[in-house]
C-alpha cells in the first residue's frame, strides 16, 4: 500500500505493508523510487496507491479506482512545442475515471472548474505514484475516497480524511483477501 499521509492509512489491514510517501507530487514520487528501487526481485510485485481525491464534478462521491492519471500542473503543450513527450496524461487500470494530480491544494472555484473539463477527481500524489511504478515496470492500481469537492470546504480535510481512510481500509479487507 502506498500513501501520503498516515492519517490516509489509519484502517489499512495490519497485514498489509504500507509506504507513506509524504505529501506533493516530489515526495511522492522519490518514496515511491526508493522503495522499488530496494527490492530485488520486483515480479509479481503491484502497488495499490490509497488516498483522499477532492470531486470535480458534484455528483462524485464514495471510492473510485481511476484509470487514467494526469500532471494538471505541467505546461504540457510548451513541452510538446520544445519537441518532447510530457507524458502528462498516463493509462493505470480499465477505468475511465480520471484523476487529476498536482501539487496545488485545489480550494479555488476557478481552478476546479478548469480540472472538472478533463477529470473527474483531484489529488496531490497519484500521478506521481504512477510514473514512478511505470519507470520500474510495476503495475499499480489507484484507490481514492471523496473527502471533499475540491473547494473552499476541502480546507477541512483534517476533520474528514478519517471517514475515508475507514472507507480504504475496508475496501482493502474486502478487495485483497
Amino acid at each position: 500500500m502506498v500513501a501520503a499521509t498516515q492519517a490516509e492509512a489509519a484502517y489499512v489491514p495490519a497485514a498489509l505493508p504500507v509506504l507513506i510517501t509524504g505529501i506533493g507530487k516530489t515526495a511522492a514520487a522519490t518514496a515511491v523510487a526508493r522503495a522499488l528501487a530496494s527490492y530485488g526481485d520486483l515480479g509479481g510485485l503491484e502497488l495499490v496507491n490509497i488516498g483522499t481525491a477532492g470531486a470535480l464534478h458534484d455528483h462524485h462521491e464514495g471510492l473510485h479506482e481511476p484509470g487514467v492519471v494526469l500532471n494538471h500542473d505541467i505546461n504540457a503543450d510548451a513541452i510538446r512545442a520544445l519537441g518532447y513527450d510530457p507524458q502528462e496524461r498516463l493509462r493505470c487500470g480499465s477505468g475511465e475515471t480520471v484523476l487529476a494530480t498536482g501539487d496545488v491544494f485545489v480550494t479555488d472555484p476557478v481552478v476546479r472548474t478548469r480540472l472538472a473539463a478533463q477529470a473527474d477527481l483531484v489529488d496531490m500524489e497519484g500521478y506521481a505514484v504512477v510514473y514512478a511504478a511505470q519507470q520500474f515496470g510495476v503495475p499499480v492500481r489507484l484507490v481514492k475516497h471523496v473527502s471533499d469537492r475540491a473547494d473552499e470546504t476541502a480546507l477541512d480535510w483534517p476533520a474528514m480524511v478519517d471517514h475515508s481512510a475507514q472507507a480504504l481500509g475496508a475496501w482493502l479487507a474486502e478487495s485483497l483477501k
